[in-house]
Parts: structure tokens; C-alpha cells; sequence
């Protein structure tokens, strides 16, 4: 009884509480974006049980877990592969990345894997060490992601795809990674992102409409409004409609009530954000973002051994990415991939995901005086 009682003490109730009201926030804009179509519901749904798994896991031993970790990730591979059969796996937008949960909508599988995948790092990582990486490590850390990335390529879900690769950097980074290797492999993108992006067009590897996503970006005079270059137009639109504090007018003619942009409540719910609360509101929202990354890597610094601070900050690299992606995407300073806002964007998947994150994180916090 005391033990528990100390646990409940030590709690990190702020970033719980952080945590839910961006949540909630984000479930007030997905309803401003689709009024009476039921996601904010399904939202709020998506909050309970993750603020249940969230509990759940933070008051389990992280390293009890972490030691499950090939288990965990076993399972996410078989998920991953499950995801691909056709039946099984439901195709939208021409991607089959989703299992249907009938009334409470789709689950992700490839938004829970970054979950085992961190635990996986975290355990073949966080022992001590007093020396650099080796290549050995190095490519078995890149082994450890490679599988459930080439998975979700062949779902055709670039986007989440991508989201995966700052988990592996932060680990690698903290990891006594050699520096001339980080140099290299900056060096290594900035060349040869221009040259496998020809190769790429050449080949037909990168398709037309993500030729012409990416052209949007580069050239947005000559992009066409009503063809690839609308959603990124919409976006913008959007946006600035919002001006300083919001727009006055009424739901009846918002941008996203009106169906003018596409996927308000999950890509775009910034756009919705930055057009309901202004930019003041826009400007809160990533405030909060900045309170949460800093208490997590307050957490972080703190943890009682290395395993702890590795699964932090991999999931802060995770979050810190997904916030950047989509805000760029959606003022248009970026390709448009997919990528969800974390805690704000409609989608069970990854409300879940990232509630069992911060429970992972307040997993770590509570132990940090135990042996």
C-alpha cells in the first residue's frame, strides 16, 4: 500500500495532464473540421483507452517489458504481414495499411510496431559501454529497422515509413556513434537525395504523383490548383484565413466544413487548427508540443540507466519528426505524406501509440530512485 501511494505521489501527473489537453484540444478541432460525422467521438474513445494503456504502463517495470521486447516485436511483424493479405488488410487511398475495427473505425498496425521497434533498440543499445560503435552494432541497429520499414513500404505508406527513421538516429546519436560517420552520412543525403531522386524519375520508381507533390514545393507558381497542387493550395488557404485570432465566419463556410480541404481531420487538422484559433492558437499548440518534448527530455535525463533514457528520447526523435513533417506539409513547405499530428490528428492508432509512449516514459520516471 505504500509502495503504490509513493507511486501515485511520484506520478509525472504534468506530463499526463499535457499530454491529454492537447488531446482534448485536438479532438475540439476535429470536430470544428467535420461537424456530425461522428470522429470526434471516435476520439474521445481513442483518449480513454489510451489514457488506460497509458496507466497500464506506467505502472509495469519498463525493463520487464524491454526484455519482452523480441516478443513484441515478433508480433508487430506478423501484424505488419497480416496487413498485406489481401481481405485482411483494407486498401484505402491505395494504401493497404489498415485492419477494420468495425464501429470504432481502422487500427494501423505500422503506428503501434514503433513501439516494439524502440523496445528492440533500447535493449541491444542500452547496455554500458565505454567506446564508440562499431559497424557490427551499426548494422544490426539498422537490421532492427530495416524489417518493419520494408514492410510498410510495401503497404505504399511512404509517409509512416519515414516517421520511423529518427527512432534509429536518436538511438545511434546517443550511442557514441564515431562523428565523422554522422558527418558522412549528412553528407551522404545532401548529395544523394538529388541523385536517387533522378534515378528515381528515370526508373519509374517514384511515381507521377509524387513527382508532382514534390514539384509543388519546388515550383508552386506553376503548380496546378486543381491537380496534385491543391492540397497544398487548400492548406494554404486555409491557413491564412485564420489570421491572428480566427476566422469570425461560420462552420456553414469554413474551408473544411465546406469540403474544399481534403483530409481535415487527420493530415490537415493544422490547417483547421490555424483557421478556427488563428495564428495565436497555431502558435499554443506547437507551445505545448515544445512543453511536452522538453518535460520528456527533462524525464529522460533523469532516467536510472541508459535502456530508460534511450526509450525516451527515441519516441521525443519520433514525436519531434511527426510534429515537423506535418506542419511543413501543411503550410506547404513540404511534400504532403501523410504524416499524423501527434495527440491532434483523428485515428486510433495513433492516439493509442502515443499515450503507451508517455506511459513508457512515466514508466522510467517512477523507477528512476528504484534499483
Amino acid at each position: 500500500m505504500m509502495l503504490e501511494r509513493r507511486r501515485l505521489r511520484d506520478f509525472d501527473w504534468f506530463l499526463a495532464l499535457l499530454a491529454v489537453m492537447i488531446a482534448v484540444f485536438g479532438t475540439w478541432q476535429i470536430h470544428n473540421a467535420v461537424p456530425g460525422q461522428g470522429y470526434w467521438q471516435k476520439q474521445l474513445i481513442g483518449i480513454g483507452i489510451g489514457l488506460m494503456a497509458m496507466f497500464a504502463v506506467a505502472f509495469t517495470d519498463y525493463r520487464r517489458l524491454v526484455q519482452l521486447a523480441p516478443l513484441f516485436y515478433a508480433l508487430g511483424m506478423v501484424l505488419l504481414i497480416l496487413v498485406l493479405i489481401p481481405g485482411i488488410g483494407l486498401k484505402i487511398n491505395g494504401q493497404r495499411a489498415w485492419i477494420s475495427l468495425g464501429g470504432l473505425g481502422q487500427f494501423q498496425p505500422s503506428e503501434f510496431v514503433k513501439i516494439p521497434t524502440v523496445l528492440m533498440l533500447a535493449l541491444y543499445f542500452g547496455k554500458a559501454r565505454r567506446t564508440a560503435l562499431g559497424w557490427k552494432e551499426i548494422i544490426v541497429g539498422i537490421a532492427i529497422l530495416a524489417l518493419p520499414v520494408g514492410l510498410i513500404l510495401l503497404e505504399g505508406d511512404a509517409g509512416q515509413a519515414m516517421t520511423y527513421f529518427p527512432l534509429l538516429a536518436v538511438v545511434l546519436f546517443l550511442s557514441a556513434i564515431r562523428m565523422w560517420l554522422v558527418l558522412a552520412a549528412l553528407t551522404v543525403c545532401l548529395v544523394g537525395a538529388p541523385l536517387a531522386y533522378q534515378v528515381g524519375v528515370s526508373t519509374g520508381t517514384i511515381k507521377g504523383y509524387q513527382q508532382e507533390r514534390i514539384n509543388v514545393i519546388l515550383d508552386p507558381e506553376n503548380a496546378d490548383p486543381r491537380g496534385y497542387g491543391y492540397h497544398t493550395v487548400q492548406s494554404i488557404l486555409t491557413v491564412g484565413k485564420g489570421g491572428l485570432l480566427g476566422s469570425d465566419t461560420s462552420d456553414k463556410y469554413s474551408q473544411s466544413t465546406l469540403k474544399f480541404l481534403p483530409e481535415p481531420q487527420t493530415d490537415f487538422i493544422y490547417a483547421v487548427t490555424a483557421e478556427n484559433t488563428g495564428f495565436v492558437g497555431a502558435g499554443l499548440l506547437l507551445l505545448a508540443y515544445a512543453l511536452l518534448l522538453s518535460k520528456l527530455i527533462y524525464d529522460a535525463r533523469r532516467a536510472p540507466d541508459r535502456t530508460g533514457m534511450l526509450i525516451i528520447m527515441a519516441f521525443v526523435g519520433g514525436f519531434t519528426f511527426s510534429i515537423f513533417i506535418n506542419v511543413g506539409m501543411v503550410l506547404g513547405m513540404l511534400p504532403v505524406v501523410g504524416v499524423p499530428l501527434p495527440l491532434v490528428s483523428a485515428g486510433l492508432s495513433s492516439v493509442l501509440a502515443t499515450f503507451i509512449a508517455i506511459g513508457f516514459a512515466v514508466s522510467v520516471q517512477l523507477r528512476r530512485f528504484v534499483n
